[in-house]
């Protein structure tokens, strides 16, 4: 029976792996989805040094998640991967359930945040709070690394109005202020980075962290500004199954509030299901979009079974986002010119 379980396991990644590989071989200008080869999920697609990077979590019982693999590619269609730029050989603290990254540039380094060792609440628990783990911060001179523990401890290692840290965004405002938005549990906070991401600065009242949960929020943040929008998404049901999906809130403050409007990526019993935990790509100087995602492939037989990809973000005219539509094609290739 177990053979015949992994067999199966394996003949559902290979399916949709050789789609991927079939459409590349047939239209080598799309991409393809998945885009990358392996199980993984919560990734942050980025623009850095003219060039796309994507940072996921690699899928997998939590005790073997201890690293984190990048991607890069210069035309969204072709990726190099770079293995293990961050693992617990360089996080001490940090010994499992590395999650979620988030990468900034700033002051010519590349500072890359993560979750690490999903800390428990004894809210949660019924026995004790565990400060051991949270999110913390690598620092590099190049976005492959190589990195080194910035503050040799968490950041945030607290549970500001019972959010577990984890699932971090890191967000740059028009005024140039650096955010942190984050959580699990059904709660999201939102913080101010100080100057040399050492901490955070606490607002006039004291507080370190504002709750700014919209109605349905899960986890998995992630903040943009369109046309002096701010534009929150976030995911809803379940991470471990088909009920995973994406939904978002508009204001014109960061701070909100955030009025869930709608769910915009959610399962395709023909494509995928569980599709959520995403980013937004947006080329500098244009009004193109991309959501980079994960979603569990058809058939899906193992909880951490989830997939890279990457497909576009359309809006109306009145500014609300469209329906994504999941593709095994992906996207065409584009090529960057960042003056």
């Amino acid at each position: 029976m177990k053979k015949i379980i992994c067999i199966a396991l394996l003949w559902g990644w290979q399916f949709a792996s050789l789609s991927a590989q079939e459409i590349k071989k047939n239209n080598p200008q799309k991409s393809g989805n998945p885009i990358i080869e392996g199980w993984y999920a919560d990734p942050e697609g980025v623009i850095l040094n003219n060039q796309y990077w994507i940072f996921p979590t690699y899928s997998a019982k939590y005790k073997s998640q201890v690293f984190l693999d990048a991607f890069s590619s210069t035309n969204l269609v072709n990726w190099k991967k770079h293995a293990r730029v961050l693992d617990t050989s360089i996080i001490k603290w940090a010994y499992m359930a590395m999650w979620a990254p988030s990468i900034v540039k700033k002051d010519n380094q590349y500072f890359l945040f993560f979750s690490a060792n999903d800390i428990q609440s004894k809210k949660r628990n019924g026995v004790k709070d565990d400060y051991n783990g949270g999110i913390g911060i690598a620092v590099a001179p190049n976005p492959e690394g190589p990195y080194k523990d910035y503050l040799g401890k968490p950041l945030i290692n607290q549970f500001y109005n019972d959010a577990q840290p984890i699932d971090q965004f890191v967000f740059q405002d028009k005024d140039g202020q650096y955010y942190i938005m984050y959580g699990g549990w059904g709660r999201c906070n939102i913080a101010k980075l100080n100057k040399n991401f050492t901490a955070l600065e606490p607002y006039p009242n004291g507080d370190l962290v504002k709750e700014i949960t919209p109605k349905g929020y899960v986890e998995g943040p992630t903040m943009f500004i369109r046309n002096g929008t701010y534009y929150l998404m976030w995911s809803e049901g379940g991470w471990t199954n088909g009920t995973y999906k994406v939904a978002y809130a508009r204001s014109n403050n960061i701070y909100g509030p955030f009025e869930r409007e709608t769910t915009i990526l959610e399962a395709d019993t023909s494509i995928a299901t569980g599709a959520g935990h995403h980013s937004v790509m947006n080329i500098p100087g244009t009004d193109e979009w991309y959501i980079v995602y994960h979603r569990r492939p058809i058939p899906n037989l193992d909880r951490d079974h989830r997939v890279t990809c990457i497909d576009k973000l359309y809006f109306n005219t009145d500014g609300s986002i469209q329906k994504v539509k999941m593709t095994f094609e992906g996207v065409e290739k584009r090529l960057l010119n960042i003056k």
